[in-house]
């Protein structure tokens, strides 16, 4: 899983062995999807005992949480910020979509659990309900700032087209990676309302 982390020097034996399973559980919730993978699954993915994950995660929702846990660290100065500037949301925003152009697993993976977790009763839809909360809220707040008075759109609205076009392009880029830009295409919206320049390389 070189798009999540990458083991350090420091790391002790039991963190590695936690990084191994939490790899594994990245490489098969992105092929088969959350609900299809067993434990069991994850842990000869990994090359260990049921019993030696078991020991470090008592359930599949505790790997789950785990890699979930590390997106939101990937893109911390986004979803973790409490803060941040309208123009430094955009900018963080625009690299994110970017980066994900490099990270087709992680892209895979959020795909399947996005449309997995619709399911109240799935174990990943208040993580997804809660994140989408707070980039929506997020953006509306910067699209407050940025999107001068008398605006045909509105703030939220502003926010939640943006998050639907990101989510449809991400699909899109799965199914033809080389039919779609996620960078160029989150600009062009972007300057269709106004807050980026025209001739803005964000």
């Amino acid at each position: 899983m070189t798009d999540q982390a990458t083991e350090g020097p420091r790391m002790t034996k039991g963190e590695r062995t936690r990084q191994r399973i939490i790899d594994a559980a990245f490489e098969l919730f992105s092929r088969s999807g959350y609900r299809a993978v067993s434990l069991r699954d994850i842990a000869a993915h990994a090359g260990l005992t049921h019993a030696g994950v078991l020991h470090h995660f008592p359930s599949k929702e505790a790997t789950l949480i785990d890699v979930l846990t590390r997106r939101d660290q990937v893109d911390a100065h986004l979803v973790l910020d409490p803060g941040p500037s309208a123009a430094e949301l955009i900018d963080n925003l625009v690299d994110i979509v970017e980066r994900n152009t490099r990270t087709p697993g992680l892209v895979s993976l959020y795909a399947k659990l996005s449309a997995e977790s619709t399911d109240p009763d799935h174990p990943a839809n208040y993580y997804f309900t809660r994140r989408y909360r707070l980039l929506r809220d997020h953006l509306t707040s910067a699209f407050s700032v940025l999107l001068e008075d008398g605006s045909p759109v509105s703030p939220g609205t502003a926010a939640v087209q943006l998050l639907a076009l990101q989510d449809g392009l991400q699909v899109q880029w799965l199914l033809d990676p080389e039919a779609v830009d996620m960078r160029s295409a989150t600009l062009d919206y972007l300057r269709l309302l106004g807050v980026v320049e025209e001739t803005d390389d964000t």
